[in-house]
């Protein structure tokens, strides 16, 4: 297993790499969307930007991995806009592991603000727009992912199951009812219906702000047990099945943990800023 301080060393390097102020610049350009090669190959820059050397087995298995969950949160959005919520929520948690890296700190803040400054504003059809386009580069993609299978959110053949519960997209009303109305918009009838769901209504707003409540789930750790789509059962039954579950997971973690190859310190001399730039001139040739 991996030593505390190595694993800090690891983190700060990928993602100081990763938000290289050139390289943010050039991610928030006008432009099309990546394909998937260019995907793939930026991903595997940016793992291999520290001490930590993943073979090609253990990389595949990890970017399939990201991929599918991303996948799995940007389709569970509650509402187009979600998106930003479930990137706050990445961001959040990227700010976790640095929080004694100042200058690293830095660098994601400005990055926050940039997404505030450039998204903050958009409308829900713009927000739907980007939210289809990424769903369209995933849907080719039916991973098998042990963790969603086991928490019966993934389908045998890859695919990802609805809820038919919890709370419902802010700003709607929890479905039950058809109202009709006349050409002055005034209500003329109303009929109820059973849903046949068990939803709730959203208690209040995600926070669009650098710091603050997302109250959206998704983005956060899909190892925790407290995961955001969970299965009815009884309360006894839940409790077992959260110890079960958690341990299984922190199996599957030290397993993958494992499968890293870490390289002497010495050997990586390149700098982060030289690492941002590496991967810019990459990014040209794609």
């Amino acid at each position: 297993m991996l030593g505390s301080s190595l694993v800090s060393a690891v983190l700060n390097d990928i993602i100081s790499t990763m938000f290289n102020r050139k390289f943010m610049e050039e991610l928030f350009k006008p432009q099309e969307l990546y394909s998937k090669k260019a995907l793939r190959t930026v991903y595997d820059r940016l793992a291999h930007a520290s001490i930590m050397r993943l073979n090609q087995a253990s990389m595949d298995k990890l970017y399939d991995l990201m991929t599918m969950a991303f996948k799995y949160q940007v389709l569970l959005c509650p509402r187009p806009k979600d998106v930003l919520l479930v990137t706050f929520n990445h961001l959040d948690s990227i700010k976790g592991f640095i929080r004694d890296s100042p200058t690293i700190l830095h660098l994601v803040d400005e990055t926050f603000r940039q997404l505030i400054e450039i998204y903050g504003s958009l409308s829900a059809g713009e927000f739907q727009l980007i939210r289809q386009t990424l769903l369209i580069f995933f849907q080719d993609l039916h991973i098998r992912v042990s963790t969603f299978l086991k928490d019966k959110v993934q389908n045998s053949n890859g695919r990802f199951v609805l809820p038919v519960s919890g709370p419902v997209p802010w700003g709607t009303e929890v479905p039950g009812v058809i109202r009709m109305f006349n050409d002055k918009s005034e209500e003329v009838k109303k009929i109820e219906f059973k849903h046949g769901g068990d939803y709730v209504a959203a208690y209040k707003e995600g926070s669009f702000e650098l710091y603050g409540d997302r109250v959206l789930k998704l983005g956060t750790n899909m190892y925790s047990v407290n995961r955001p789509v969970e299965t009815h059962m009884s309360a006894t039954s839940k409790n077992l099945a959260s110890r079960t579950q958690d341990q299984q997971r922190n199996e599957e973690l030290a397993r993958i943990m494992e499968e890293f190859e870490i390289t002497e310190q010495s050997e990586i001399t390149e700098q982060s800023a030289s690492k941002g730039d590496d991967l810019l001139a990459m990014m040209d040739r794609l």
